[in-house]
């Protein structure tokens, strides 16, 4: 997992051939002027999801993993926490890992939680377990979802 400013993506950039453009077009996008929803970007390896969510307690948030795509989150209304908990160290699953949907659940409780504020990012990479949507009323963001493998 990272966690840092957007101010400071371009240190990240080199972790994967995808990283740059994602993080260029959640740093140059004005979301005010997108729908919630899916945006491809034409390449099947990096699309963009938009959602707006309650945030919701740290105990009804759940954690997740995906083996096929690097998440790289980040606020743009509202305060969101995300729960994490090492991938080795998840041992109850809830739900069966789904391959269409690329998430595995777990009953798990996450060991540690960071805050993300509009203008920061978290990434988690498949070996992350993480719970997002912690927080109080509501909460816009935008995941990049990047494929692991090029």
């Amino acid at each position: 997992m990272i966690l840092d400013s957007l101010a400071n993506s371009q240190q990240y950039e080199s972790l994967h051939p995808l990283f740059k453009k994602a993080f260029d077009f959640i740093k140059h996008t004005d979301f005010s002027q997108l729908k919630d929803g899916v945006v491809e970007t034409g390449d099947p390896r990096l699309y963009f999801s938009i959602t707006r969510l309650r945030g919701k307690d740290p105990h009804d948030a759940v954690l997740e993993t995906h083996k096929k795509y690097i998440d790289i989150q980040a606020p743009f209304v509202g305060v969101e926490s995300i729960g994490w908990k090492a991938g080795d160290e998840l041992m109850i699953i809830s739900e069966p890992y789904d391959e269409k949907k690329d998430v595995m659940f777990y009953h798990d409780f996450p060991t540690t939680y960071t805050k993300l504020y509009p203008g920061q990012f978290a990434v988690y990479f498949p070996e992350d377990g993480h719970a997002p949507g912690i927080g109080q009323g509501d909460i816009r963001k935008v995941i990049a979802k990047i494929a692991v493998t090029e």
